[in-house]
């Protein structure tokens, strides 16, 4: 069974994991391999500890009573936009294991963050998606219009993304996929 929850402190490391896999497997061949192979779990979940401390918009995709499976196998990160031009509020990270794709979980994790950034009083959000990474055809899918582009520094070199933006924020939320 799975459920999709905000996160608690116990979800930071399972958070973490999926994160690191995640990351290696999308970004192998767009991002450098060493800062790839450096990427700390440990480091990670206590950043997402920190997060979840605060309240800030942290969901997850939550197994339960399976054998094997692990206990988290995607989540998704919100708040307040970085960057007010392009939206009132940004989901900053979202991300599912390889093995769960293709399962709706993304669609939830993302419309999940759409109403914690609702009851925020957000009415409009964008996602930053590095631009070589096939998950942009997810973004469109859902609603997401290609708003601007820019680029994010990652281990010294300078990464190409594009943001994706869904205003008014109810077109996110009434998306079914």
């Amino acid at each position: 069974m799975i459920a999709l929850r905000r996160a608690r402190l116990a979800d930071a490391p399972g958070i973490a994991a999926v994160h690191v896999a995640t990351w290696r497997s999308a970004y192998a061949d767009i991002l450098p391999e060493a800062y790839l192979a450096g990427l700390s779990i440990s480091r990670l979940a206590r950043q997402y500890e920190h997060l979840i401390r605060l309240g800030f918009g942290v969901h997850v995709a939550a197994s339960y009573n399976a054998p094997g499976e692990p206990p988290v196998l995607g989540f998704a990160t919100a708040g307040r936009g970085r960057d007010p031009r392009l939206g009132e509020g940004e989901v900053e990270m979202l991300y599912v294991l390889d093995d769960y794709r293709d399962r709706g979980l993304g669609g939830q994790l993302l419309r999940a963050s759409a109403k914690y950034l609702a009851q925020m009083g957000c009415r409009s959000a964008y996602a930053w998606v590095l631009r070589d990474n096939l998950s942009r055809y997810f973004y469109q899918r859902l609603g997401g219009k290609c708003i601007a582009a820019g680029t994010t520094q990652v281990a010294g070199e300078d990464i190409p993304q594009t943001a994706y933006a869904w205003d008014p924020l109810t077109t996110l939320l009434d998306v079914t996929a």
